[in-house]
């Protein structure tokens, strides 16, 4: 058996020991619990290998206080001689429980070859696979070139501004050569990139009047009524007609999407524990949260133009029509080009570890990919890791340990091929 390959199989305790402690520490967000608790942990762990470890409070990012800082770690390990520098980057962040689970969500029980939790598989499985890699790879070749780096950052779940993005944007990024994101999209597939993202708000404005009354006011429901049935008949064949090129996975996502996610009309709801009756009245104001995903073959300016001309449109047909729109959220949409260094490196080690040709996919939302892309600068940058993307964030997650263990053989050998002056096989 090859050195590397001995090194990884040789590991398997340990990488299902990682795992469940990383699992174990109960990382929510929001609000944002225990990210230092996390960042000590690996700490701990990687500094007396040699290691050197930072520690970066986002000062002021969003979500940052006293109460929950969000803290990320940074540990490097320098080689004997220049070369590239490998950075492998995981958010140590996790949604909310949710119900429906029938394990303990952050027991990481170890159940045959899967080991349950809330951030198993996104991504808690990848940030182990790639400290495992990293280090089976050190013990096969101690006098490597340039240096690795591992990351584990704060709140991608919720944009990761307080994690990549705080990063990027002081230049952690401006020495690195090849990034790989551990997200979990299988461990025979690439993913070179995402979609776009635009979050917007609409409201309909109204008059308020009494309900016994209406006709004296004018409901801002009825309004936004319009506007849902404009997007019905126009704007969902419109965008259900668009397709892309991009490798977009599932097959749905190759075209664009608009989702609704709110709708809020008249007064504010009341506590759950609240007994009495609404007031009477006409509401005056109506809005909804839209978040709509759009193509590389699509530009932002047109994007938002569509939505405005279809409030434009129902405006003329309805008299006192009156809207905002306030962006809440956008991103670009970013894909790496398939002969980049780090896709075509890692495509030759899926071949040689799992003996099949790599896949290439794109993610129908985004990930930290946007930070290293658009700030960092960094165009070089892949998501590859463990994992069925399907389990992300629903209940009784979990993570397959054969997986792991192949996907932490590719990574290693991606460090091998690229850093490793007398590479072998696998």
């Amino acid at each position: 058996m090859n050195l590397l390959k001995a090194a990884i199989a040789a590991r398997r305790d340990q990488l299902i020991a990682l795992t469940q402690d990383l699992i174990r520490i109960p990382t929510l967000n929001p609000p944002g619990r225990h990210y230092r608790d996390i960042c000590d942990y690996l700490q701990a762990r990687m500094a007396p290998q040699g290691w050197e470890c930072e520690m970066i409070r986002a000062h002021g990012a969003p979500g940052d206080s006293e109460q929950f800082p969000r803290w990320n770690i940074v540990a490097r390990r320098r080689g004997a001689g220049p070369g590239d520098c490998v950075h492998f980057n995981s958010h140590h962040d996790v949604v909310e429980v949710g119900h429906g689970w029938t394990r303990d969500p952050f027991g990481a029980e170890l159940d045959g070859d899967r080991i349950y939790g809330r951030g198993a598989c996104d991504m808690k499985g990848g940030l182990a696979a790639s400290i495992i890699a990293a280090e089976a790879f050190v013990a096969t070749c101690p006098d490597h070139a340039g240096s690795i780096e591992i990351s584990a950052t704060a709140d991608e779940e919720s944009g990761g501004y307080g994690g990549v993005a705080f990063l990027a944007e002081r230049g952690a990024y401006a020495h690195v050569d090849h990034v790989i994101i551990p997200e979990p999209l299988h461990k025979d597939r690439i993913c070179l990139g995402h979609r776009g993202v635009w979050w917007a708000e609409i409201e309909t404005q109204g008059r308020i009047a009494h309900g016994s009354m209406p006709f004296l006011g004018d409901c801002a429901v009825r309004h936004m009524g319009a506007v849902l049935a404009e997007m019905e008949a126009a704007l969902w064949p419109l965008l259900a007609a668009k397709r892309t090129e991009m490798p977009v996975i599932p097959e749905g996502a190759r075209s664009s999407t608009l989702n609704i996610n709110a709708i809020h009309g008249g007064a504010a709801e009341q506590a759950e524990d609240y007994t009495g009756l609404p007031t009477p009245c006409v509401p005056d104001r109506c809005r909804i949260t839209i978040d709509r995903r759009f193509l590389i073959e699509e530009d932002l300016a047109e994007v938002k133009a569509e939505v405005t001309a279809l409030l434009e449109r129902v405006r003329a047909r309805r008299p006192g029509f009156r809207y905002e729109i306030r962006d809440l959220f956008e991103v670009i949409p970013s894909m790496t080009d398939r002969e980049a260094p780090v896709v075509r490196t890692t495509a030759a080690a899926i071949e040689r570890v799992l003996g099949r040709e790599a896949g290439f996919v794109v993610s129908p939302g985004t990930y930290d990919q946007k930070h290293i892309d658009r700030i960092g600068k960094l165009k070089n940058c892949i998501a590859y890791g463990p994992g069925v993307l399907d389990l992300a964030h629903q209940p009784d997650e979990w993570i397959g340990v054969q997986d792991m263990l192949d996907s932490a053989g590719v990574m290693a050998l991606v460090l091998q091929d690229l850093l490793c002056r007398e590479a072998g096989s696998y």
